[in-house]
């Protein structure tokens, strides 16, 4: 009967603990999702990308996180970002600045990894629509004025690029950096006096700064 006992106690501390460790677990691997925004700083790149045409603007939207095991989790967001440049031009006919804001609707697909307590980098690709573009135009003269020669027609409506960032989790609250860099030109080819160009002549590069809160 002593035996008996002692092997009761010890199976009911055995379930006990298996319990507890399957709801860690069970809670450790449950789907997150949530909302999030902050600060793009992006440019349009030819060759190499620079620092030079920087345009602020933001992104905003909602993202979901699926863990796979403690440490990779597959994360699909869906945000509404601003992207773009300024364009500063001086030449021989005319001078002044030009802002591209390119508005798109973008899904990043990413692979996040728990390198550290609180800690993740996250990389993997974007897809993203254009759904507007607004051109403004400064010139201290000239013929050309971007407002009026170029609309959401002279832009391709599909951008794909590579994302990559790093990111802190704390409790309820996620910060965290991010860059995407396109692979798709941002304007479409055109055609003047029989010459074939394409204008801009560019891809999208984007710095984000973002913060996000969990709903669950």
């Amino acid at each position: 009967m002593k035996n008996l006992g002692k092997i009761s106690v010890a199976f009911f501390l055995a379930l006990g603990l298996t319990t507890s460790l399957n709801a860690q677990v069970s809670e450790s691997l449950t789907p997150q999702i949530g909302v999030k925004g902050g600060v793009n700083f992006s440019n349009l790149y030819t060759d190499d990308v620079d620092d030079n045409n920087v345009l602020t603007s933001f992104n905003a939207g909602l993202y979901a996180s699926f863990p796979i095991t403690d440490f990779i989790a597959i994360q699909p967001e869906l945000l509404y970002s601003r992207k773009g440049s300024e364009l500063v031009y001086d030449n021989a006919l005319t001078s002044g600045t030009a802002k591209f804001k390119l508005n798109y609707v973008e899904v990043p697909v990413l692979v996040k990894f728990n390198v550290a307590k609180n800690i993740n980098i996250h990389a993997g690709p974007y897809f993203a629509y254009l759904v507007d573009s607004q051109i403004s135009n400064e010139t201290d003269g000239g013929s050309f004025n971007f407002e009026e020669e170029i609309d959401n027609d002279d832009f391709n409506k599909f951008d794909v690029g590579l994302s990559a960032g790093v990111g802190l989790d704390l409790d309820a609250i996620g910060i965290g950096l991010r860059y995407n860099y396109g692979l798709s030109t941002v304007g479409k080819e055109r055609t003047f006096a029989g010459q074939d160009y394409t204008f801009p002549d560019g891809k999208n590069s984007n710095i984000s700064l973002y913060v996000a809160l969990k709903l669950n």
